[in-house]
């Protein structure tokens, strides 16, 4: 029998790589990590890569696995999850892996100006009734300006048809630098080449993923660099919504269609 969350919380506690803030949206307390992260924490000046909504942590640790120059901190709120990866890591030792335990929206208070070097958003919660909520909003862009280095890379993988286009047309309306897009990432040119640097993040798959991928569905991915000047605009666009359940979540609207 698996561990009951009280327990999971109790190991979480007492983990030297997990640190929990999980703040009310209108709490000012301050972080002692933020803009100190790479020297009280990773002793080192390597770039810091952060996982947003990082679920279970398998993402944060596959990909400090095949990065050790690099280090990453796991994101969530949801601490029960999150002990599957920060338990991986600590019993593999990996001393490039970090989880922070609270809520995105005021991740910007977490991560100095040019402390992050690049974000992962991995199967997030496509939020297709509130544009505000999706993670590759012009709303969270500006969050990530703040502590994102000038023209730093975002990576987005999705099962969701709604999340990719909107963050598609999200891109094109701000100019934003497109490097690699693809509506089916295992059959497109990073998967035809195999043994590159780009190739490696194929063989990183969560749980939920090989579900998805089990039922036939498309992953999708892509990868954008975020300038920190210019005026962010959302594109006016209606998008399909998606009809499918993903990650146990619904459409939970009678609309065909959402901006």
């Amino acid at each position: 029998m698996g561990k009951g969350k009280l327990a999971k919380f109790a190991d979480m506690a007492s983990y030297p790589h997990v640190f929990e803030y999980p703040y009310s949206a209108v709490d000012e307390t301050p972080c002692e990590m933020k803009g100190q992260w790479g020297a009280r924490f990773f002793h080192n000046d390597r770039p810091i890569v952060l996982e947003l909504g990082c679920g279970r942590g398998e993402y944060t640790v596959g990909l400090a696995r095949l990065y050790p120059e690099k280090n990453f901190i796991g994101v969530d709120i949801k601490g029960a999850r999150m002990w599957t990866g920060a338990t991986e890591a600590l019993r593999e030792g990996l001393p490039n892996v970090a989880f922070l335990r609270t809520n995105i929206e005021i991740i910007d208070r977490f991560f100095a100006a040019d402390e992050v070097a690049e974000i992962w958003l991995t199967f997030s919660d496509p939020q297709m009734k509130k544009v505000t909520k999706r993670l590759t909003s012009t709303f969270f862009m500006e969050r990530y300006r703040r502590f994102l280095q000038d023209g730093g890379r975002i990576h987005l993988k999705t099962d969701s048809n709604f999340l990719f286009t909107y963050t598609t047309y999200m891109v094109e309306k701000n100019g934003l630098p497109m490097e690699f897009s693809t509506t089916d990432l295992y059959h497109s040119v990073l998967a035809e080449q195999p043994g590159t640097e780009e190739a490696r993040i194929l063989g990183i798959q969560t749980y939920y993923e090989q579900q998805w991928l089990d039922r036939g569905l498309a992953i999708r991915y892509m990868r954008f660099r975020l300038p920190r000047e210019g005026v962010l605009e959302e594109p006016d666009v209606e998008i399909e919504m998606d009809e499918y359940r993903s990650y146990n979540r619904s459409k939970r609207s009678s609309l065909a269609a959402s901006k």
